[in-house]
């Protein structure tokens, strides 16, 4: 089943005219700029340009044109239009940039809701992809997603840009677990300070620059409230997974790497919090533990509260490290200056390229078409991890993961529909 949003054009049009007013229809359907650019390099578009999908934009124009902005809210798209040079192309509905036969690749910064049904549209239109973490919104999704890519043979990259950038801190800390620095692991530990928390806010109407319909997308029919919407929708299960997803994103993909569990994942989840219960309120934990068993019966814990490091301590029969974007730190760290990796060590952690931006490895395996570094299929698997963290925490139960199958095990019905959500009428899933 491919996850499409549906809702017509002609309907996305007229609602968007609405908002936006008697300039909108003076343009092109739903483009507020035009411009022609030369197609000898590669073509890029930025699909979601608030503040970090600006930053990716600008993040192509060394490798390539960017040709086309798109935002469901005109400001987001003007501002980023004005800020990569004024000759992108702005769109309000992505699936106009995806009709572009002139557009190579895309990235995807959208909030979390979006991605997949975006993502899943540019492969089948033979676009490469960059999607922003957290991948997916739900585990059905992320295997969904990856059936996708593999049928259309498309490079995709998910910016989990720990595993290419923080001056190789974090590839040497894999090296050195990889290399049995530590010994056997023990024990990984991932961690972060507390989630915002807040709430109750108040319904306002929805500015006429944003179509808060479109943002919605699949997820449920509400009221506009601004802490909904922009940097702070992370804090909502309707449209994210808290900070389970927002850093784990970050921090489970490590330790995954680290216990060369890229492909495989938990086998046992057990989550602990309390839920925020406020009307119109966040509604996802500020501060959580869960407990999970791999293969092998090593455990992981993720600990999220107040005061917490951020980062991944891995701890070995013989030794332990702590690393962070910060910090690499523990006693077999200092022994590198006595007894120094390998040097090709760190090349083939990072599939023979050089290491340093993210960016540039998308870019290099479009034209390579290699595996990225951070390829959908492990990220999928990691966050697959945390949407059973957070099912665990919100039922207040344990559950039991076959990673072989990517299926619960046993007959917890109620934890099995929460792999996957019923799309809003409009934003439906076709096969």
């Amino acid at each position: 089943m491919q996850h499409q949003a549906t809702t017509s054009r002609r309907e996305f049009l007229r609602t968007g005219a609405a908002f936006v007013g008697s300039s909108w229809v003076g343009h092109a359907p739903d483009a507020w700029a035009t411009s022609d650019a030369p197609n000898d390099r590669l073509r890029f578009a930025a699909v979601g340009v608030g503040g970090r999908g600006t930053q990716l934009a600008l993040q192509t124009l060394p490798f390539g044109d960017l040709l086309a902005v798109c935002d469901v809210d005109e400001e987001h798209a003007r501002r980023a239009q004005k800020q990569t040079g004024g000759t992108a192309r702005a769109y309000a509905d992505y699936r106009h940039v995806l009709d572009r036969d002139d557009i190579d690749a895309i990235t995807i910064a959208t909030p979390d809701h979006w991605h997949v049904p975006i993502a899943m549209a540019a492969c089948r239109a033979g676009k490469d992809v960059y999607c922003e973490k957290p991948l997916t919104l739900t585990v059905e999704e992320g295997k969904q997603l990856v059936q996708v890519v593999n049928e259309t043979g498309r490079i995709f990259q998910v910016g989990s840009q720990q595993r290419s950038e923080f001056g190789l801190l974090f590839l040497k800390a894999i090296a050195i677990v990889h290399q049995g620095r530590l010994g056997k692991l023990k024990h990984v530990l991932v961690s972060n300070g507390a989630a915002p928390a807040g709430g109750p806010f108040k319904v306002q109407p929805a500015p006429k620059h944003l179509n808060w319909d479109q943002w919605l997308g699949q997820t449920p029919r509400v009221d506009y409230i601004p802490e909904r919407c922009h940097g702070t929708f992370r804090w909502w299960f309707e449209y994210s997974g808290g900070m389970m997803t927002d850093w784990g994103a970050h921090h489970l993909d490590i330790a995954h790497w680290g216990m060369r569990m890229q492909n495989s994942g938990p086998l046992e989840i057990d989550g602990q919090a309390d839920l925020p219960d406020i009307a119109n309120g966040y509604n996802t934990p500020s501060e959580f533990e869960v407990k999970m068993i791999y293969p092998g019966g090593l455990p992981v814990t993720l600990s999220v509260k107040k005061g917490n490091r951020s980062g991944i301590l891995f701890e070995g029969e013989t030794g332990r490290i702590f690393v962070s974007r910060a910090t690499l730190a523990g006693k077999p760290v200092e022994q590198l200056a006595d007894a120094p990796l390998p040097e090709d060590v760190i090349a083939k952690l990072y599939r023979g390229k050089e290491p340093g931006s993210h960016m540039r490895n998308f870019v290099e395996c479009v034209q390579s078409r290699d595996l990225p570094i951070s390829d959908v299929t492990s990220q999928h698997r990691s966050t697959t991890a945390l949407h059973l963290a957070n099912i665990s925490i919100r039922l207040g139960r344990s559950l039991r993961w076959d990673p072989k199958q990517e299926t619960l095990v046993g007959n917890d019905s109620e934890a099995k529909q929460m792999l996957q959500r019923e799309p809003r009428s409009g934003f439906t899933f076709d096969s």
